[in-house]
């Protein structure tokens, strides 16, 4: 599963200039309880389901044959997770005869079955169940990263929703399989499948598998049969039904296919048409071939997070649902999901995560896999680029320092899907590529995927096959990175001694709890050459010592810049001034950029970011151009020419937009005319940034454009219109700023909550300033555990001060103290 989330919201803690230190893991007996990986007494074997749904109702009308066999012992009964459902009858199949079976469902979770005999391990039964799924009269609850659990969606199916269309789609990470077909809801299950689905003929079906065979059934009706003739686990089957375009690609005689809204069909190929090179870089860089069948596509509406990795059939959120002009703006950070959810297709589908406290050796990967794809198609800074902003929105949320990778205690299984599964363990699986190399690497992958095949793993098993290919001991490795919390926060320090003509660098790590081994590669830059020397850090404080012929212009600690560390480096403005010049990496131009930000007083500093604004990578032009402190005269002075010479001649549409931000902070009306002509741009974020600029320097002029966007106002024009009006308007424009901020998506709301912020403190309706405040706290209490909590806190505050001195200020304070208590007391 791709979060939501993880697409930029978490871009939020990202912006946060201060890291906090790893705090200390909790001593004693861990309060969460240890979550043991699935008990088998039964396995399953094959599930067959013959559904039909009634739209009114929200129902689905199943009929299901279980094929199981006693695991290890054997046994007289069955268990089976059945959510919410009305169970018609249960029978014992011998042959085509049914013989009644009793059972017990009281709790309506657990259907529990007496088999009337014993059978011993490896006999296989199957058991005939005749229900009912009710997902929504199910009382359940979702999580952050999965924002509901009910299993079966039932999107607009009385079409009371103008221009929405009537959809039906399953999810079932981590266990919502359960609430539309009765199974052993475990990852540690594997089960062939087949499903008979009858539904309206005007519609489309996606399943698992291959479509076997589409019949009438009756006036109105088809029914399509799916089947998947290889084992994968309960949660990732999957159904689709609604009105959707397909695209058929092909990819080693296979098919590759894309469902879209018939809107977005028309732009199907720009969308998914990287999938057949995704399917064939990683089938070669892996050395086992994608397993399946088919791989498929499909776009949902609310959907409940990012994107699910269905075997055979990715379902998408749909925000991967682009026009032309919206995939314009495009970066690999958007497409990335696509890799990620393909990916997943070998790392959670072929081989499962033999429990949720394992889910490393799924979401790991698949985050891993993202900056792997970016290397082989757009090369290694936009490699780079994508693993260095995951690693940042890790190293930006303390409370996720004290977690394990590998976490057998938690209370909800859902907690374990985080910046710590994610993001965290992307930055370690590259960091363990860089220290075994590529070849040893992918062949330890490839022994894992081998060696469990259609299987279970966990992080020992992935150990084991990096330790039989590379024929080292890597415990140490998994120990301190998967079993253990938190991360080195070290200081670097440098010091040259003339008369011995010897460098010395001093690493110290700080971090509270145990000491990590680190090996590195630290270059010396010296008379135009450079020396490589590798070392390995085992000790708190450690000095590694470099003779040279003079003193080095740079010193460049872990060059390779996968370490996963949270660093104080000690050099100077003119060393990472030569850095930037001189080191080959995007990590290492980055670091020069962000410590060159901090003092833009210094003229080294200045003539960093005014070189960055010409790197050969858009994402280091983009942080140089957001980087300057344009509120300094001197620096104003020098850059604003930089600015308006690249503004003429760049192309990158994100980095058009930030210099439109840029020239805007100006307030310079010679640039009126290049705001004016950028209107007209197909960037909506260009469109959107002009909009802004625009209302720098003619905020009437801004705000009558505003009016006339305002009515089809998409992406980033939306969000400008609204910020414009924030600005610039007053009650007349609350109601369009309030009601978009409700309509937009998790994503959309944070991008828009500081407008709303603005616009709250410039109210004087207590009604409509209680409506803003109250939306603030529920994000800031909702997503608490994203980093969300900090900017909602210090928005709310600003609200404060800005209604000082209006009629509603003693009101508003007391709302925004209340507000604010809530946000920081929410878990």
């Amino acid at each position: 599963m791709k979060h939501l989330f993880a697409l930029g919201l978490l871009g939020l803690a990202a912006t946060t200039p201060a890291f906090a230190q790893a705090p200390t893991p909790p001593a004693g007996k861990p309060e969460s309880p240890y979550r043991a990986s699935a008990t088998k007494v039964n396995d399953l074997v094959h599930t067959k389901l013959d559904v039909r749904f009634d739209y009114a109702k929200r129902y689905l009308y199943g009929k299901e044959w279980v094929t199981l066999k006693p695991h290890g012992y054997p046994t007289d009964s069955l268990r089976l997770d059945a959510k919410g459902m009305d169970i018609k009858a249960v029978a014992l199949m011998n042959g085509s005869q049914q013989s009644p079976l009793k059972y017990d469902y009281a709790d309506g979770m657990n259907l529990r079955i007496n088999l009337g005999r014993v059978f011993k391990p490896g006999e296989e039964y199957t058991v005939y169940i005749d229900y009912v799924s009710k997902p929504d009269e199910l009382k359940v609850k979702g999580s952050a990263a999965i924002t509901d659990a009910k299993g079966l969606y039932f999107i607009n199916p009385d079409s009371t929703v103008k221009g929405k269309p009537v959809q039906i789609w399953t999810q079932g990470e981590t266990e919502g399989s359960s609430a539309w077909f009765p199974t052993i809801d475990r990852p540690n299950q594997k089960t062939t499948e087949e499903i008979s689905m009858t539904v309206p003929a005007k519609y489309v079906t996606l399943s698992n598998g291959r479509l076997v065979s589409s019949t009438p059934a009756g006036p109105g009706l088809r029914t399509d049969v799916w089947k998947m003739e290889l084992p994968h686990a309960p949660y990732l089957f999957m159904m689709a039904v609604g009105d959707f375009k397909i695209y058929k690609d092909t990819w080693r005689g296979k098919e590759v296919s894309y469902y879209l809204e018939p809107k977005y069909a028309p732009f199907a190929k720009q969308i998914f048409g990287n999938t057949p090179d995704m399917l064939e870089f990683y089938s070669n860089r892996l050395g086992v071939e994608y397993p399946w069948n088919k791989y498929a596509q499909i776009v949902a509406r609310d959907y409940v997070s990012g994107a699910m990795e269905n075997t055979s059939a990715t379902l998408h959120g749909e925000q991967v649902q682009m026009t032309d002009r919206e995939l314009v703006d495009r970066e690999f950070g958007s497409e990335s999901v696509i890799a990620h959810e393909l990916f997943h297709q070998w790392f959670g589908d072929y081989v499962t995560a033999e429990s949720w406290s394992n889910i490393t050796v799924n979401e790991t990967m698949a985050d891993f896999s993202e900056g792997l794809y970016a290397e082989h198609k757009y090369g290694r800074d936009a490699a780079d680029a994508h693993y260095y902003r995951y690693l940042r929105r890790y190293l930006s949320s303390p409370r996720d320092a004290a977690k394990n990778l590998v976490r057998f205690h938690y209370t909800d299984q859902e907690e374990v899907f985080d910046l710590v599964s994610y993001q965290k363990g992307g930055a370690i699986m590259d960091m363990l590529r860089t220290y075994l190399g590529d070849d040893v690497f992918f062949a330890g992958l490839q022994k894992y995927l081998k060696d469990n095949a259609l299987g279970n793993g966990e992080a020992h098993q992935m150990r084991l096959a990096f330790e039989a290919v590379s024929g080292q001991d890597l415990n140490w490795f998994w120990n301190q990175w998967y079993f253990a919390p938190g991360h080195p926060v070290v200081t670097i320090d440098y010091a040259w001694d003339a008369a011995k003509k010897a460098e010395t660098v001093t690493v110290k790590q700080t971090q509270a709890g145990q000491t990590f081994r680190l090996p590195f590669t630290i270059d010396y830059y010296v008379g135009g050459k450079v020396l490589h020397q590798a070392v390995t850090m085992t000790e708190a404080t450690q000095t590694f010592t470099m003779t040279l012929s003079a003193k080095p212009d740079l010193v460049n600690v872990d060059a390779n810049k996968k370490t996963l560390w949270l660093k104080t480096d000690n050099k100077s403005a003119a060393e990472y001034a030569f850095q930037y010049a001189h080191a080959p990496l995007f990590v290492d131009r980055r670091e020069a950029i962000d410590a060159a930000a901090k003092d833009q007083t210094i003229a080294a500093n200045r003539t960093t970011l005014l070189a960055a604004l010409n790197d050969k990578f858009y994402n280091n032009r983009l942080a140089a151009v957001e980087a300057l402190k344009l509120d300094d005269k001197a620096v104003a002075n020098v850059a604003a020419p930089a600015l308006r010479k690249l503004a003429a001649t760049e192309k990158e549409p994100w980095v058009q937009a930030s210099l439109l931000g840029a020239l805007a902070k100006l307030k310079d009306k010679k640039d009126e005319k290049y705001f004016s002509k950028q209107l007209s741009s197909q960037s909506y974020n260009v469109q959107g940034a002009a909009l802004r600029a625009l209302a720098t320097v003619q905020p009437a002029q801004a705000l009558g454009r505003a009016k006339t966007y305002e009515a089809n106002a998409q992406g980033a024009v939306a969000q400008a219109v609204t910020e414009v009006y924030a600005k610039n308007g007053g009650q007349a424009e609350w109601a369009f700023v309030r009601d978009r901020f409700d309509a937009a998506r998790p994503q959309g709301r944070f991008n828009m909550m500081e407008p709303l912020a603005t616009i709250t403190g410039r109210l004087d309706d207590a009604a409509s300033i209680t409506e803003g405040i109250t939306r603030l706290q529920e994000l800031g209490v909702k997503y608490k555990s994203y980093g969300a909590d900090k900017p909602v806190v210090n928005l709310l505050q600003g609200i404060a001060a800005a209604q000082a001195s209006r009629p509603q200020a003693a009101a508003t304070r007391q709302a925004v103290d209340q507000a604010v208590a809530a946000v920081q007391a929410a878990k």
